[in-house]
């Protein structure tokens, strides 16, 4: 026992030698500049610098670096710098200035949209037509008060009539560590995917009236206990309404048991883990997640699912223009009683989509799927618009411009897949090359020439604006 602690005594005192040798400075002041709309604490929230702090001079530029990608991954800003105000050398006293450039925060958009999963299915399956489309106004203010609070509203006509409302507000206490949101939605299709087969969806539209009907409503909290970790835990209520032409005749499984009517309450906790430069577009760092989700609390007795969905990616620079993307999706049905056609979903929906496989849906319970990206940035410009852009916020546009080598693999499990879907049950893979265009800082369009393991092969658009 001496021993013992007459060893632990030397081992702090050489690491207490070792560490005073070692310069830190003392974080003085910390201010910020540019911000019109956003309150200063919402910024400073996200850096991992904070007035009073003491750090090791060698790990500062690296927390400086990490602070502004966490300022930027906001959503909210142009551009963000930290830089040094003041240095007092003897006694290694630091005032920071935090130098932002604000984003335009309100969007009502007139929208002319498609109503297809992808612009590919809309030109070649659905032979470009304009009745799949829809018009109206996205409202969108994602800074309402300088919190970093969002407002969306949306109202839409054609193929599908659409009315939504949401807001989030990610800080009410003074740690702002809590946050709540809440929406409401109601939908409506005279037209419906009531069957998968040969993995493409199958269409019934009825000119009499209206033929599907949704309505969702849901609210929550989020936990943010530290700058990279989050958590939401949201109650939802939906309903459902088909016509009797699908409920008893085309497919009596789309809502099960021959239903023209389903009602459930559904919890959902999620976590997320963010480590990415950039998150819309990275090229650096990592993410993790995962989410359960129990659909149907035994209030109306029509719906029984539980299931579990998980994802990591690691993105890892080679030099500055080199960077290669890994990233893998899964998603596991725990209760494995067959489930309503529409929540039956493998791959092509909510971000489960394989490179090669536009045109497809694969039903399944089970899936996993893998995806990798060797990108090469051969160009960068700043495009000023000048007073052509009466929008301040929106004259200098940077644009980045990336060559891309995909490779993607993905398996279905459907315990009741049948004869006429071959896909599932088997190993898939896809990939081809691209061009990547990044606009400002958070606008993504990726031009796509991809082919699959059935040799099939084409040019294909992807368009995400992140507002």
């Amino acid at each position: 026992m001496i021993r013992l602690l007459l060893l632990t005594v030397g081992l702090v005192s050489c690491f207490n030698a070792w560490s005073s040798d070692r310069e830190v400075v003392y974080i003085d002041s910390i201010a910020v500049t540019g911000n019109k709309q956003t309150l200063s604490e919402i910024i400073l929230r996200e850096m991992s610098i904070q007035e009073g702090d003491t750090i090791l001079l060698e790990e500062l530029p690296q927390k400086i670096t990490w602070s502004e990608q966490m300022i930027m991954n906001t959503g909210l800003f142009n551009r963000a710098q930290i830089s040094y105000r003041a240095w007092k050398g003897e006694t290694n006293e630091v005032q920071l200035l935090v130098t932002v450039e604000e984003m335009w925060y309100l969007y009502p958009i007139p929208v002319f949209e498609l109503a297809d999963r992808n612009f590919n299915v809309w030109w070649v399956d659905q032979k470009r037509s304009l009745d799949r489309t829809n018009y109206g106004v996205d409202f969108a203010h994602i800074n309402l008060t300088g919190r970093k609070d969002k407002l969306k509203g949306s109202v839409k006509y054609g193929y599908t009539r659409k009315y939504a409302l949401s807001y989030s507000m990610p800080y009410l206490n003074k740690a702002q560590t809590l946050g709540a949101f809440a929406g409401v939605g109601y939908w409506r299709n005279r037209e419906i995917n009531y069957r998968t087969t040969d993995s493409r969806q199958q269409f019934f539209r009825s000119e009499e009236g209206f033929i599907y009907e949704r309505f969702t409503g849901e609210a929550g909290i989020t936990f943010r206990p530290q700058l990279q970790s989050y958590h939401d835990l949201e109650l939802s209520f939906t309903q459902k309404r088909i016509g009797d032409e699908i409920a008893l005749d085309l497919n009596p499984d789309y809502l099960l048991d021959g239903r023209h009517r389903i009602r459930y309450f559904a919890l959902r906790y999620n976590y997320f883990h963010e480590n990415r430069d950039v998150a819309p577009y990275p090229w650096e760092g990592s993410f993790c997640y995962g989410s359960l989700l129990k659909e149907g609390l035994g209030l109306f007795g029509e719906r029984s699912g539980l299931t579990l969905f998980t994802g990591y990616g690691k993105y890892i620079p080679w030099g500055e223009r080199w960077s290669l993307g890994l990233v893998m999706r899964t998603k596991l049905s725990i209760i494995r009683s067959r489930q309503p056609y529409q929540d039956n979903r493998g791959l092509g929906f909510s971000g489960h989509t394989m490179r090669g496989w536009e045109y497809y849906v694969i039903d399944g319970m089970d899936m996993a799927m893998g995806k990798s990206s060797l990108r090469f940035r051969f160009a960068e410009y700043n495009f000023n618009f000048g007073k052509l852009m009466p929008i301040s916020q929106l004259r200098r546009m940077p644009i980045k411009l990336n060559l891309s080598l995909n490779n993607d693999l993905g398996y279905v499990n459907s315990p009741y897949a049948r004869p006429d879907n071959p896909h599932s049950n088997r190993l898939l893979w896809g990939g081809g090359i691209g061009l990547d265009i990044v606009l400002y800082y958070d606008k993504v369009i990726q031009i796509q020439y991809s082919l699959n393991d059935l040799m099939e092969k084409g040019l294909f658009l992807h368009l995400s604006m992140n507002i």
